[in-house]
C-alpha cells in the first residue's frame, strides 16, 4: 500500500447511505469490495459488508465466519446472527466458540399449580471477563412489543395504582445479565462486599441505587462497553419473556408450587387461596436469606431470579401510575418523586410481590438486605442489520 496520504486506501469504500463519493475514495464491488470494507475501522461499514457477503456463496460465508474473531462485539453479533439459523454442520463448532448458546429447561404451571409443560430452550450469551476467573454472562434479549402493567383481575388486594393503566410498550433489542450481579462480580469491580448474606454466587445486596449506578460506570470503564441499569419497561419485558400471566412460569401463587420456582417468603396453613398470605398462619416459613443465583428455573429468555431472591434496582424514577409513561422502553426520568424503581420481589416478600408486573420504589440512597440489581448493555446496530437480529 502506498504511503502517499492522498492515495486511496483499501478501506476507502463508499457506503450506500452516503450522498456523494468522498474525495480520494475508490469504489470496489463484488467480493473484493466486501473484503475491503471488512478491513475498515468503521464498525457500521463492516456490518454492512457482512450483510452483503451472503450474496457470494462459500466465499462470502468464509468471510462471515472469520468476522466472528473481530474485536468488535457488534461485528461478532452481526456475523453470529447471519449464521445462527444455517444448518451447515461444519460451521457450527466455529461460531459456537465465539458466541456460545446455553441450553435450559422452562417450566410452566397452570392456575391449580400443576406443571403443564417442561420444554428445552436456548439463548445466546456472551461472557464478560472481569478478571480472576470471574465472568459476567450477558444474555441476548430480542426486541418486541408487550403490554406492561397488570389488570385489576390480577392485582386483588396487593397491587396499587402504580401497576396501571396497562399500556403497550415496544422495547428494542438489548442484553441483560443472566443473573443479578453476584457478590464475586461486585468485588471484582468495586473491591468490597457490603452484603449481609455472604457467598460468592449469592446476589450482592445492601447496595443503594447510587452505588449500583457507580458499579455500571466502573464496569463500563473496565470493559469499554456502556453498561447501565435496566429501565423498568426493559425489566418487565425481560421478566415476562413473551408471557402475559402473573409470572413467567404461569398463574399459580400457591407457595406449594412457587417455593420450587422462586426464592420468596411463604407460609401456609389453610384452604387454597390465590394470594396465600390471606387467612393463613405462619406454621411453616421459608428460610430467610438469599440463595445462590440460578437456583431456580429460568424464564423463556434464559434469565434467572427474575421472581424473588432480591429486588432489582431499575433506572427509572418511581411514579404512582403509568399515565404518560414512555412507550419506547426508555427510562422514565421525568417526575417529582425522589424514589427509584425496584422490581421482582425478594426472599422476604410474599410471592404476590414477585409477579412480573409488581413494582415498588425506594430512595436512591436506601440499602436493604433484599435489594440488588442486574445490568444491561446495548450494542448499536445500523438499520441495514437491525432486521436480521
Amino acid at each position: 500500500m502506498s504511503d502517499n496520504r492522498n492515495q486511496p486506501k483499501e478501506y476507502d469504500a463508499v457506503l450506500g447511505s452516503q450522498n456523494s463519493t468522498p474525495v480520494n475514495a475508490m469504489v470496489l464491488g463484488g467480493i473484493a469490495g466486501v473484503k475491503s470494507r471488512l478491513t475498515s475501522p468503521i464498525v457500521a461499514a463492516k456490518i454492512t459488508a457482512l450483510s452483503e457477503a451472503m450474496k457470494y456463496g462459500e466465499a462470502g460465508l468464509d468471510l462471515i465466519i472469520k468476522a466472528l474473531q473481530d474485536e468488535s462485539m457488534q461485528v461478532k453479533f452481526a456475523a453470529y446472527s447471519l449464521l445462527k439459523d444455517r444448518d451447515d454442520l461444519q460451521i457450527k463448532p466455529q461460531f459456537q466458540d465465539y458466541l456460545p448458546t446455553f441450553e435450559f429447561e422452562v417450566i410452566t404451571v397452570n392456575s391449580q399449580g400443576r406443571q403443564i409443560s417442561r420444554i428445552k430452550s436456548f439463548a445466546r450469551v456472551f461472557p464478560e471477563d472481569l478478571g480472576n476467573g470471574i465472568i459476567l454472562e450477558m444474555v441476548y434479549i430480542p426486541g418486541g412489543t408487550f403490554i406492561m402493567g397488570s389488570p385489576k383481575t390480577e392485582s386483588k388486594d396487593y397491587v396499587a395504582n402504580h401497576e396501571s393503566p396497562q399500556h403497550q410498550v415496544t422495547v428494542p433489542t438489548f442484553y441483560a445479565g443472566k443473573y443479578p450481579i453476584t457478590q464475586a462480580q461486585w468485588l471484582a469491580v468495586m473491591g468490597n462486599n457490603p452484603s449481609i448474606f455472604k457467598g460468592e454466587k449469592r446476589p450482592v445486596e445492601m447496595v443503594s441505587w447510587d452505588e449500583a449506578v457507580e458499579f455500571c460506570r466502573k464496569l463500563s470503564e473496565k470493559t469499554g462497553k456502556s453498561y447501565r441499569l435496566l429501565s423498568e419497561a426493559e425489566w418487565e419485558y425481560a421478566c415476562r419473556a413473551r408471557t402475559s400471566t402473573p409470572f413467567s412460569f404461569g398463574f399459580s401463587c400457591d407457595w406449594r408450587v412457587t417455593k420450587n420456582l422462586a426464592n420468596h417468603f411463604y407460609f401456609y396453613d389453610g384452604p387454597d387461596d390465590y394470594w396465600c398470605h390471606r387467612n393463613c398462619t405462619p406454621s411453616e416459613k421459608r428460610p430467610q436469606a438469599t440463595t445462590d443465583v440460578g437456583s431456580y428455573p429460568p424464564n423463556l429468555f434464559g434469565l434467572y431470579d427474575m421472581h424473588g431472591n432480591v429486588w432489582e434496582w431499575c433506572s427509572d424514577k418511581f411514579h404512582f401510575d403509568y399515565d404518560d409513561a414512555p412507550n419506547d422502553g426508555n427510562s422514565w426520568e421525568t417526575g417529582t418523586d425522589d424514589c427509584r424503581v425496584k422490581r421482582g420481589g425478594s426472599w422476604r416478600e410474599d410471592i404476590s410481590y414477585c409477579r412480573s408486573a409488581a413494582s415498588d420504589g425506594c430512595l436512591p440512597d436506601s440499602r436493604e438486605e433484599d435489594i440488588g440489581f442486574r445490568v444491561a448493555v446495548v450494542f448499536a446496530q445500523p438499520a441495514v442489520f437491525s432486521s436480521v437480529l
